[in-house]
């Protein structure tokens, strides 16, 4: 009896500490936020998921998906948007591999202005920009304005859109190129155009593949453009079927919308798996011994590549926001602006409004607050998952990146699913209130927030960290004093980043907004909608300058977070 009373009292320490440290504030605080974090965005795409899957009415296996699946309508708009996002591919391949090869070209002093105007189309909406190109057509080729409502149409403006995902890319993958090669094959008489085939194309192949599956998932998610130009131009897309099928039919059609849903997660999903399949199938092992990064600085000649980096700008970015500007000063369409012509009573008629007064007002509440919020889960989330490497952390940072991946119109669709019966235990719903957009964009936008604030914390010496645990310091404490000081440039610029990116949004508002719920980006795509497209200029423009000032405060504050804005080196 006394051998088993010793081994029990020998046992029991080896118990406790085993119980405390499952209990420790850093275990209890990822388990928070990953709890959060799936209650916004894993559970309503899993009830998404399961409604596309579930049995019809008759109780056939599948019968929603193998149902809707029959339907003409859905096949239609299943090619067109296959073949529309394949177009914008090629379009946004060409274009940002093309101007980031041209821009390594330029003096590193020269390159943060075009940077910045090529990436313009992140931070424009997809309905601005289409608003910005039919005005531009309408003032350079009236009679050709008819080929943007069509699926080339719709095709180049995604392709326009999807661009700076792969400038972004192969701009990152030239600084991984080593110079010696393109020197050394310099040095041998090698032709500038065969460096340029033969050396730099080769290894950046990975980089142009996985970018243009990128661009292909963001194009078949995309919403502004296929309902600004596709629907009047009868160029049905798998995102505004599903908006006009429950615009005209309500919640009882959310079977069939769960279907297309699930058929636009599909697509983006095979998207991302070829572009794991590129990454490495076409990596080339390369040692870099040596010398610059900008394999390119001596591959083309001086003055050339300014030239076209700057053409494309102005057709990418300047050309078309111009052309906003002149429609939002001119009384009418058609009528020429000149300086007799010019007025501001557009301006004016927007500002009076008390619908647009309140959708600015909205816009403003919901991407600012939900900007606070998302900085107050990724200081912590961060720390935990890069500082302290706890597993349920790094966990909860892949599980948010999961509303950021699948396309707007499919998280969208699952906040409808799930918010609008009423709530558990509270008997409340969250649908047609404000509540329901504000869920909708932290879930959608908190990955922008916690990229720039994990990365910054990279960069943290960990002994600094481990002295702060050392002297008894406090988790707390330990985020307060030392996470968030070391972090905060990254923080302020990552919660910018997504406020001007949440203030014009669409995709997610087009079916979540109700009456006195107006967004921004709702009241541009209605205005242009029932043929008020000077009022939607105008509108454009404002919250285009309002983006731009919050660009530009952002920019200040990731002058030193690097990593924190993409247009910045």
């Amino acid at each position: 009896m006394a051998d088993g009373t010793a081994s029990l009292e020998a046992a029991t320490p080896e118990r406790r500490p085993f119980a405390r440290a499952t209990l420790r504030p850093e275990t209890v605080l990822a388990a928070a936020l990953l709890l959060v974090v799936a209650l916004i965005g894993t559970w309503p795409l899993l009830r998404l998921l399961s409604l596309g899957l579930a049995a019809g009415d008759d109780g056939a296996v599948f019968g929603n998906l193998v149902e809707a699946w029959g339907s003409r309508a859905i096949h239609r708009a299943f090619w067109n948007t296959l073949a529309a996002s394949l177009g914008a591919t090629a379009i946004a391949v060409t274009l940002g591999a093309g101007l980031a090869l041209l821009l390594a070209r330029m003096p590193a002093r020269r390159r943060a202005l075009p940077t910045f105007l090529l990436l313009s189309p992140l931070l424009v909406p997809s309905q601005i920009m289409a608003l910005a190109w039919i005005e531009l057509t309408g003032l350079v080729l009236p009679q050709a304005g008819r080929i943007l409502y069509s699926g080339p149409g719709v095709a180049l403006l995604l392709g326009i859109e999807a661009m700076p995902l792969v400038f972004l890319a192969v701009r990152a993958g030239l600084a991984l190129v080593p110079g010696d090669l393109a020197d050394a094959a310099r040095i041998a008489g090698v032709p500038r155009g065969r460096i340029l085939r033969r050396i730099v194309l080769p290894l950046l192949a990975p980089t142009i593949a996985g970018s243009a599956a990128l661009a292909f998932a963001a194009s078949v998610g995309n919403f502004g453009i296929p309902a600004l130009l596709g629907i009047p131009g009868r160029f049905p897309m798998l995102t505004t079927l599903a908006y006009q099928r429950l615009n005209g039919f309500g919640p009882s059609v959310l079977p069939q919308v769960a279907v297309i849903a699930l058929v636009l997660v599909a697509l983006a999903l095979a998207a991302l798996a070829l572009r794991s399949l590129a990454l490495r199938a076409l990596a080339v092992p390369v040692e870099r011994v040596g010398g610059q990064p900008a394999a390119l600085d001596r591959t083309a000649p001086h003055g050339l590549a300014p030239a076209l980096v700057w053409i494309g700008v102005a057709v990418v970015a300047v050309l078309p926001m111009l052309a906003l500007v002149a429609g939002a000063l001119t009384p009418a369409i058609g009528v020429a602006l000149t300086p007799d012509t010019a007025t501001l009573a557009q301006f004016r008629s927007v500002l009076a409004s008390d619908a647009i007064r309140r959708a600015l007002v909205n816009s403003l509440a919901l991407s600012l607050g939900m900007a606070v919020v998302a900085g107050a889960l990724a200081v912590p989330l961060a720390y935990l998952a890069t500082v302290r490497r706890n597993p349920v952390a790094r966990m909860t940072g892949i599980v948010a990146d999961a509303p950021f991946v699948v396309p707007g119109t499919v998280l969208a669709l699952a906040f409808i699913l799930v918010f609008l019966p009423p709530l558990p235990g509270i008997g409340v719903s969250l649908y047609a209130t404000p509540w329901i957009l504000a869920l909708a964009y932290l879930a959608r936008f908190l990955p922008l927030v916690t990229a720039p604030v994990a990365s910054s914390f990279a960069s943290l010496d960990p002994a600094l960290d481990d002295a702060a645990r050392v002297s008894g310091v406090g988790l707390r404490r330990r985020l307060a004093f030392l996470a968030l000081p070391l972090a905060g440039r990254a923080t302020a610029a990552g919660m910018l980043l997504a406020a001007l990116t949440a203030f014009n949004e669409l995709t997610v508002s087009a079916l979540l907004w109700s009456a006195g719920t107006q967004t921004v980006g709702v009241m541009v795509f209605s205005l242009q909608y029932e043929g008020n497209s000077g009022e939607a200029a105008a509108l454009s423009v404002l919250a285009t300058l309002l983006v731009a000032a919050l660009a530009f405060l952002a920019d200040r504050l990731g002058r030193g977070a690097p990593g924190a804005l993409p247009w910045r080196d």
